[in-house]
């Protein structure tokens, strides 16, 4: 990452990285319902000062020991806990091999912490955290409680609420049928975000010219 990317990193998000994350899970409690998956999307500023996502990451989950899983919540997202075509791993190393390429671009960013970004981020930020803890992970780069919410953001942006609606508000493909798995729900989510720090900075609201 040159320099000039460093800088902007750290100056435009007071030194967070933000990281696109979303999780398909067994229901709403983190503490007691499984996670199932979990996807990532790095983002970072192109030659023209752009925000563009760079990297999917992406991870089936087994669910932890004595974890609940409520049938209304896999008939959502079309989740066979019990399927060994997922190749889902541990939450230890899911969240072990997701945190590494994150605290790597954390670093090259010259950031000090990673902040979640996610649609609903209160849900994404708690089952993540819950599963960090119960991995015992202490090299967990992303801030404890501070996220970005897209939701809010796009209340205020775009007038919308809803992920997909909101997506197309931005110009943003969205595909229904694809729609409740992690890695596709992040992309857009990422997509979504970009466009709006991007849109922001176009309509002149950061960086602001200083006389």
């Amino acid at each position: 990452m040159a320099d000039s990317s460093e800088s902007l990193m750290k100056q435009r998000f007071r030194g967070y990285l933000p990281v696109v994350i979303d999780v398909e899970t067994g229901g709403f409690d983190a503490n007691r319902d499984a996670l199932l998956e979990i996807a990532a999307v790095l983002v970072d500023f192109d030659d023209d000062g752009l925000l563009k996502p760079t990297e999917t990451l992406h991870y089936h989950v087994e669910p932890f020991e004595g974890a609940n899983i409520e049938q209304a919540a896999i008939d959502f997202n079309g989740i066979d806990p019990s399927s060994p075509l997922r190749g889902a791993v541990s939450e230890d190393v899911a969240l072990k091999e997701m945190f590494k390429p994150i605290r790597k671009a954390q670093k090259a960013a010259g950031c000090q912490r990673s902040v979640l970004v996610g649609h609903n981020a209160n849900f994404d930020h708690s089952f993540m955290m819950a599963a960090a803890g119960r991995a015992q992970l202490k090299r967990n780069p992303f801030h404890p409680f501070v996220s970005f919410d897209t939701t809010s953001l796009a209340a205020l942006t775009l007038g919308q609420t809803v992920l997909i609606k909101a997506c197309q508000a931005a110009g943003i493909a969205f595909d229904q049928q694809q729609a409740h798995s992690a890695i596709y729900d992040t992309e857009r989510t990422a997509e979504l975000f970009c466009w709006m720090v991007n849109e922001w900075q176009v309509l002149g609201g950061w960086p602001r010219n200083k006389e």
